[in-house]
């Protein structure tokens, strides 16, 4: 197709916008993509944050921000899908060093763990990551729970770090199945599956 002539008009919208309404506008079209990463997320929703600062509105997200010149954040739940409280957990993963954030990018730290952790000091997440790599191990929530409520009582030492990911997760305890069809012979019908189990020990540690 032949680029238009000198004489071709074609239509067009300008829009007039602050610095800080083209920072909202940006984080809100980089949504429509099908893939964002976690940590994309996190700066997203804190650009948006710091630019609602700047326009001095609430930014505790709770309640309509004042005035006009930003959408609200229902608005922006709406259109990403987030509650305002999830918004919230993303922006915490912000306070997490980049090689904890990258872990969560890729899927070697859960979401809600890493948000646990995000609350711990910098000094603190350097040595969670050491033990992390030491370990070959990661962090459940409740694990992620306890090594925050150590460091909240300052008390989150690295023994302590690796003292807490040293404990069995229960998706981690290994499992030994027989299928029901080979042992519902030797038990009558409607036995529990616990009384089948605790017989099958006893059988096993018998002398």
């Amino acid at each position: 197709m032949p680029p238009p002539s000198p004489g071709w008009t074609l239509p067009v919208i300008v829009r007039e916008m602050t610095h800080d309404e083209t920072v909202v506008f940006l984080v809100e079209s980089n949504f429509q993509r099908e893939t964002i990463l976690p940590s994309e997320k996190a700066f997203a929703y804190k650009m948006r944050l710091d630019a609602m600062n700047r326009q001095g509105q609430r930014t505790d997200l709770t309640s309509s921000p004042v005035g006009k010149k930003l959408h609200s954040n229902a608005e922006v739940s709406q259109a990403t899908g987030d509650s305002r409280n999830q918004i919230y957990r993303f922006i915490r993963l912000t306070a997490l060093v980049p090689s904890l954030l990258q872990m969560v990018d890729d899927g070697k730290i859960a979401f809600r763990p890493a948000v646990e952790l995000s609350y711990l000091p910098e000094e603190e997440q350097a040595a969670l990551l050491e033990t992390i790599e030491a370990e070959a191990a990661t962090s459940s929530l409740v694990q992620a729970q306890k090594m925050k409520l150590f460091s909240q009582e300052g008390k989150l030492t690295p023994e302590v770090i690796q003292s807490v990911l040293q404990v069995e997760k229960p998706n981690q305890v290994e499992h030994f199945k027989i299928p029901k069809t080979k042992i519902s012979k030797f038990f009558a019908p409607g036995t529990s599956m616990q009384k089948v189990e605790d017989t099958i020990v006893k059988a096993l540690v018998r002398p």
